[in-house]
């Protein structure tokens, strides 16, 4: 049986929810994971260094006994955050600050509308050596355009703010790898799971099909191709992000469903897949768990993971979240521990 050891995951953008959600989600990161960038966009959202303390504390608390992960924390960068807010957040453990435009994704009321108006906020955040995740979308634009109508208002963050590093998120677009490789070595782009596998045609093709729905939305085959190529390229800029998001199978088969992939049951088999169908495991590694280490300043990895090339069929649900790949069958899949 074909088999491959590689460090555990460094997963820089997961929803890890609340509450009962939490307590059934978490144990497909951990599992995966050595650690993960959670996103702040909760109810409500993770907005103070208290906020920071009390998620954090309540993600320690989900843990199920033997499981060896650590939560990177973020907060919401919003219109009330405070230029002097940042080192008491930084001093709780937020690592990153996470940007949403307003309305733009899940719980994203409340977003920002004036990107120059947090200067301040971006300038002190640099001072901190925190990181600048940023949803890139522009609010307002045609859907299929809002990523590369946004790289504008990236390119004038990155000129305004030289040592600030920048993470321009779930990029969905060839446009947007290309204007993130131009950018300095302090510029960095997440790839998601879905993304590498999605066009927009599997979203609404031939039928409606809820549950690959997301913010960004899955865009043309030309931009899937260059997003595979870039998390099989070996440049460190492009690291993963899985963006994996849970929702009950409730809000997504509605008549307004709720945008979001669950990929963390799948998140490492996914990938392995494809990098092998690409004959690019040898970059899986890197782009799994290197990169981000480099470019967030973490210490390095030491828990490791075995994959083996075994068939299985990806469960139709796992309490009543429906993952991505639901009812497929991979030939990679986390070894039985």
């Amino acid at each position: 049986m074909k088999s491959i050891v590689i460090n555990k995951a460094s997963d820089m953008h997961v929803h890890l929810r609340q509450n009962e959600m939490l307590h059934n989600v978490l144990p497909h990161t951990a599992l995966q994971c050595s650690r993960a960038l959670v996103m702040p966009n909760t109810i409500p959202p993770v907005l103070t260094s208290d906020d920071v303390a009390n998620y954090r504390q309540a993600i320690m608390k989900n843990l199920r006994s033997g499981e060896d992960f650590t939560p990177l924390m973020t907060f919401k960068v919003s219109p009330t955050t405070a230029a002097s807010s940042i080192k008491e957040l930084k001093q709780q453990g937020a690592v990153a600050g996470k940007l949403y435009p307003e309305g733009v994704t899940t719980n994203s009321e409340g977003g920002v509308t004036d990107f120059e108006a947090l200067y301040p906020v971006y300038e002190a955040m640099q001072n901190e050596g925190l990181v600048l995740c940023l949803h890139g979308e522009m609010p307002g634009v045609f859907s299929l355009d809002r990523e590369t109508s946004f790289l504008a208002v990236l390119e004038d963050i990155v000129s305004s703010f030289p040592d600030l590093r920048i993470v321009l998120e779930h990029a969905t677009t060839a446009a947007a790898i290309q204007c993130v490789e131009s950018m300095p070595e302090n510029v960095a782009a997440t790839l998601t799971v879905h993304h590498l596998y999605l066009t927009l045609d599997d979203v609404i093709g031939d039928r409606l099909n809820p549950h690959v729905f997301c913010k960004p939305i899955a865009k043309r085959p030309e931009d899937r191709a260059a997003l595979v190529a870039a998390a099989m390229s070996g440049k460190s800029k492009f690291f993963l992000g899985s963006d994996s998001a849970p929702h009950q199978i409730s809000a997504k088969e509605c008549a307004c469903g709720a945008a979001g992939v669950y990929t963390a049951p799948v998140l490492l088999p996914a990938l392995c897949e494809l990098f092998d169908r690409h004959n690019k495991l040898e970059f899986l590694e890197s782009f799994t768990s290197g990169f981000a280490t480099d470019f967030y300043k973490l210490a390095e990895e030491t828990q490791k993971i075995e994959l083996v090339e075994e068939r299985w069929t990806v469960p139709e649900e796992y309490q009543g979240v429906k993952p991505f790949l639901a009812g497929t069958e991979l030939k990679w899949k986390v070894a039985d521990r």
